[in-house]
């Protein structure tokens, strides 16, 4: 029988790359630094969002399960946050595989840069094939966190957990992103 392998869960001064013993004052800087690379994306997304979500997008056909405006926003605060700490966690840990799984982290976070400004922005000037554009950046952003979530749970079971609502999220953002390309 195969011994099942468990996730590495290390301390600051396990493994190879970063140096033996790295101290708290170097942890909390790499966390923030990781919360700031999620507040950064979620400013300049915000910045593209803001000026069409009250334009073009208040009398765009939304999908019927379509929340509310205002959900969005404390939603992709606590996934921001979430993902941000699960980043935090990898890069903690010095784990083997931990570089390929930031890769993916970091392609994900880029997907998730594009998506905000190609969806809202780019419709008032190209129109509908704004969002088909704005939908296979969002099914590539999905399968990006999915190689994340699958990087990660090996290397920290807690950041792989914490990529799942994130993942669920967007794949629900997609079913909007198709509607909104089907019928606008």
């Amino acid at each position: 029988m195969q011994a099942q392998q468990q996730p590495v869960e290390r301390g600051a001064g396990a493994g190879r790359g970063r140096s033996p013993g790295a101290g708290s004052g170097a942890q909390a800087i790499a966390l923030v630094l990781f919360l700031a690379a999620s507040a950064l994306v979620a400013a300049l997304g915000g910045l593209a969002t803001a000026r069409h979500v009250n334009g073009w997008y208040t009398t765009a056909d939304t999908a019927p399960w379509s929340p509310p405006n205002w959900v969005f926003g404390p939603v992709w605060t606590f996934l921001y946050t979430a993902m941000a700490v699960a980043g935090w966690l990898v890069w903690r840990s010095h784990a083997a595989g931990s570089r390929a799984a930031l890769t993916a982290y970091c392609v994900q976070l880029g997907l998730n840069l594009l998506w905000t400004p190609v969806f809202f922005a780019l419709y008032p000037a190209l129109g509908t094939p704004a969002l088909w554009i704005a939908f296979g950046i969002i099914v590539a952003l999905a399968v990006a966190v999915a190689v994340t979530v699958v990087l990660f749970g090996p290397i920290s079971r807690t950041a792989g957990l914490l990529m799942l609502p994130y993942l669920s999220w967007v794949v629900f953002a997609s079913s909007l992103n198709l509607w909104a390309a089907l019928h606008n």
